[in-house]
């Protein structure tokens, strides 16, 4: 299993690089996205812990760290906050430009 989580997340942030490299803005976009998933499932891979309960759990048994699920959630609502404005600002380019290719844009270059 531990080997599968190391190919997805491998798969995954190599995907969002080669995407991020594409002249395309809306690739570019797709490519942040895959690469803040890459992370994310990183940073719940690097902290499991295998307790015997929940980290919500109020029993005696030993608990899981809580901390990698909060860090991840924490992840999750930042990046989604930052694909918003990605997105609001690739749709203010579109409008105005009416391409999502970054070569045909020759006033963003200057």
């Amino acid at each position: 299993m531990n080997l599968l989580t190391a190919l997805a997340i491998g798969v995954l942030f190599g995907v969002g690089i080669f995407q991020l490299l594409r002249r395309n803005v809306i690739r570019s976009v797709m490519g942040l996205v895959l690469i803040s998933n890459a992370m994310n499932l990183f940073l719940l891979s690097m902290g499991a812990y295998n307790g015997e309960a929940a980290a919500y759990a109020g029993s005696s048994a030993q608990i899981s760290d809580p901390t990698p699920q909060a860090l991840a959630l924490t992840a999750i609502v930042i990046s989604m906050g930052g694909f918003a404005f990605v997105l609001a600002m690739l749709y203010i380019i579109s409008l105005r430009y009416k391409t999502s290719d970054s070569d045909h844009i020759q006033e963003l270059k200057h």
